[in-house]
């Protein structure tokens, strides 16, 4: 029988560290970027032109998920630790991102954001699986907390380049130079580590599942309201470059986030239900303070709220993930289970589009608000869906 590998700090950050270079790609453009080369091109239609950049990135990423999860699932059967796939979704990526900032009209900024999500998503599945394959499930809590954390970093950074950087080329090379040294670090550890016993089964889709998959796809529609509609909201709100302001605002956000996650650390070990809620409930009290926010003080301040709470939320999130999904058939229901990640990308901009129509309300200065609204309905409705999972499945061993 394998022995786990050993949960320690250094441990954990080297098995994180390609979530971080992941994650400041997705800091740098689902806050930023997308937004702000939307405006670049179409400037008197930006919402429309992200909403379809948004939409279709998200579809290619739900689809290559699943392929990549059943087919790493089959090779880890086989003795792979998945690597092929990291090495794989790093260097598609990198390439991917560069183009992305340099491409010179919107066709071909699609085309990059296209082949962006086809990388990154052919390693985040199998990658995702990383904590179970590897770690203990009494050390799950832990574990889950520095990955939420090295995410919020990740973002951070991602933010600090789009926002600070300013050329297209600097900002695209120092993104994907991260990625690249993240996934050496993280293969180099990998390669290293002893995985856990694994069985492999097929995967079984039951009530535990659905009702993990659609309180996390709740939430998530929720948190890319938000992401989603914040630039054009400060935009309208405040005066000067809505890009750095947007871009310190999410720093904001995701250092609070890091702290959040820190704090959830040892409570996710327990009822990891009420620790998910938590973090929702406080997350619908930061959107209403945004909805009332006039200020950058107050703006921050809600920023500040909103990323504490998303902190304690991720924490729980994966905790929950780790200790739910079936282990025989990991990568493939981490990439079932991240459609829950990925359909509300798509489904966010859908309901605010379909909402400020049926009010045609799409070029109005408040639609923005109207969408923090909606962000505050599909939280709550995540929160309440929670009570759903399993109390003693949901607790650490």
């Amino acid at each position: 029988m394998n022995t786990p590998t050993r949960f320690n700090a250094p441990n954990a950050a080297l098995l994180g560290t390609f979530w971080f270079g992941i994650q400041m790609v997705w800091g740098a453009l689902l806050g930023i970027s997308l937004q702000s080369r939307s405006v670049q091109f179409y400037p008197h239609d930006a919402v429309r032109a992200f909403s379809e950049l948004a939409i279709s990135g998200a579809c290619v990423a739900a689809v290559t998920q699943i392929a990549a999860g059943i087919i790493s699932d089959r090779r880890r059967k086989n003795g792979s630790r998945r690597l092929e796939f990291y090495a794989c979704g790093a260097f598609i990526g990198a390439g991917a991102v560069i183009w992305f900032y340099l491409a010179p009209d919107f066709p071909q900024l699609a085309a990059a954001l296209l082949v962006l999500q086809l990388g990154l998503n052919i390693a985040i599945g199998p990658y995702q699986a990383a904590i179970p394959d590897f770690i203990e499930e009494s050390q799950l809590g832990g574990a889950s907390a520095w990955m939420a954390a090295l995410q919020s970093l990740g973002n951070v950074a991602g933010a600090l380049a789009a926002s600070f950087l300013k050329s297209a080329a600097a900002a695209g090379g120092a993104i994907a130079a991260v990625l690249l040294t993240g996934f050496a670090l993280t293969a180099a550890h990998v390669r290293n580590l002893e995985p856990l016993a694994n069985s492999a089964t097929p995967l079984r889709v039951t009530r535990v599942f659905l009702d993990l998959f659609i309180s996390r796809a709740l939430m998530y529609v929720g948190f890319y309201t938000l992401l989603g509609y914040l630039y054009f909201y400060v935009a309208r709100l405040m005066r000067g470059d809505p890009k750095a302001e947007v871009g310190e605002l999410l720093i904001t956000f995701l250092a609070a986030a890091a702290t959040g996650a820190a704090i959830a650390g040892r409570a996710a070990r327990f009822d990891r239900r009420i620790v998910a809620a938590a973090g929702g409930c406080i997350f619908i009290l930061a959107l209403g303070a945004f909805l009332f926010s006039r200020n950058r003080a107050e703006l921050f301040g809600a920023a500040a709220l909103a990323g504490i709470a998303w902190g304690i939320f991720l924490t729980a999130d994966w905790a929950l993930g780790c200790a739910l999904l079936p282990r025989g058939s990991l990568a493939t229901a981490m990439g079932v289970w991240n459609l829950a990640l990925l359909v509300p990308q798509i489904l966010a901009p859908s309901i605010v589009g379909a909402v400020l129509s049926a009010l045609n309300a799409l070029q109005s200065p408040d639609a923005s608000r109207t969408a923090f609204v909606i962000a505050c309905v599909e939280v709550a409705a995540g929160v309440a869906w929670l009570r759903r999972l399993p109390g003693s499945q949901a607790r650490s061993a």
